[in-house]
This record gives structure tokens, C-alpha cells and sequence, in this order.
């Protein structure tokens, strides 16, 4: 081996050992979340959808379509009938009887809407512990249970969406694989680009070092 190839080589070891004590952390990042993943314990009850309670529809009149309406749903909660349109505007929801918008109703009507929603799943649910009601210009709520579980409601859509402490365990995990550490969007970009980079060259190197070593 030539004395300029063994200086090569030399700085080749030395890069090589200095990315790889960098790249320790994210790679045992990866490496336990990757496993996380693939087994996927708890996922069901984590991100499982959650639904209001629909009964029996029998009596309930159909209203006359207007024209700008592009679908229309009819739901019967334990609040009544709820008539559910999408039109070119968004989606709203509307009185069956009246077709006029159906206001986001008070803390108890969204205890009741809620707490029938979530009778077939205590153990998860637990009760509710409290109602937080968006501005008028956002016909939603967010609702915390005795669990810690948050359940969002979408007024317009009847929709519910769950997420717990699992749910939020899981989407932590998610962002450490994905090197999303400072919460900021532009330096978590330029994070994941240089980790995947660096990795590229450490394989690139080692493999240097391999071959290298035999000429």
C-alpha cells in the first residue's frame, strides 16, 4: 500500500467513524420505531374511527332538494334528525323540517351527542370530562375524557375524530423515525435530507473501507 493511499485510506476511517457516532442516535431511532411499526401493538384501539350513534330512520320525511345541493344525508342522533348537505359552498348542516342551518347546540346536547358515541367503548372513553366549544365561525367542539382521550366533533359533518395517549405516543414515534424533532417544518426537512445523506455516504465509505483494504 502507496503512502498517499494509506493517508487516504486514514481519512477515509476517520470520516467514517465520525459519521457513524453522528448517525448512532437516528439509527437506533430508526431502528426501534422501524420495529414498532412493523409490529403495530396497539394500533387498532389508537386510531380506530369513532362514529355518533345513528338510529332508525322510520317516519322521517324526505326534504325537497334544492339545486346548489350536491349531496345530501340523513342522520337520527339521540339530538333528532339531522339533515346533512354538501353543497358548491362546503358542507352544512341543516333542519329537516325548515332546511334552515342547525346551529352547533349547547355543552349538554354535546355531552348527550357524545356520550351515546362512546357508551359501546368505556374502558377507552371513561366519561367526559370537558367541552370546549369553537368560535361561532367554527361549528366544531373539542371534547377531553376522563381517559385522556380528545374527541373532535365537525358540526357540519356529524364526524368524530378520537385521538389518545397512545394515538399521540404512536405519532411521536412517527416523527422521530422521520427525524421531525424541532417542530419545525423547513429545519425538519433540512434534518431528514442530511441524515439520509450522511447515511448514504457512510455505506459508501464503509464500503471504501472494505475494498480498500484489500488492494
Amino acid at each position: 500500500m502507496t503512502p498517499s493511499h494509506e493517508a487516504s485510506m486514514t481519512v477515509t476511517r476517520r470520516t467514517h467513524r465520525i459519521l457513524g457516532l453522528t448517525l448512532l442516535l437516528p439509527i437506533c431511532g430508526w431502528a426501534l420505531t422501524g420495529f414498532v411499526f412493523f409490529v403495530k401493538p396497539g394500533y387498532d384501539a389508537a386510531y380506530r374511527g369513532l362514529q355518533v350513534r345513528a338510529y332508525p330512520l322510520e317516519g322521517m320525511s324526505v326534504p325537497q332538494p334544492r339545486a346548489d345541493w350536491l349531496e345530501i344525508r340523513l342522520v337520527r342522533t339521540i339530538l333528532g334528525d339531522h339533515l346533512l348537505v354538501r353543497a358548491e359552498s362546503g358542507p352544512t348542516q341543516l333542519d329537516p323540517t325548515t332546511s334552515r342551518p342547525l346551529e352547533l347546540p349547547d355543552e349538554a346536547a354535546i355531552r348527550r351527542l357524545i356520550g351515546d358515541a362512546i357508551v359501546p367503548e368505556r374502558a377507552r372513553y371513561g366519561d367526559i370530562a370537558s367541552v370546549t366549544r369553537h368560535p361561532d365561525d367554527s361549528p366544531s367542539a373539542s371534547i377531553e375524557t376522563t381517559t385522556g382521550v380528545k374527541i373532535d366533533l365537525d358540526w357540519t359533518t356529524l364526524a368524530l375524530q378520537q385521538s389518545g395517549r397512545d394515538t399521540r405516543r404512536i405519532d411521536t414515534l412517527y416523527r422521530i423515525h422521520y427525524l421531525q424533532w424541532t417542530g419545525i417544518r423547513t429545519l425538519d426537512r433540512i434534518f431528514g435530507v442530511a441524515g439520509l445523506a450522511s447515511l448514504i455516504v457512510l455505506a459508501i465509505l464503509g464500503l471504501r473501507l472494505a475494498f480498500g483494504a484489500r488492494r
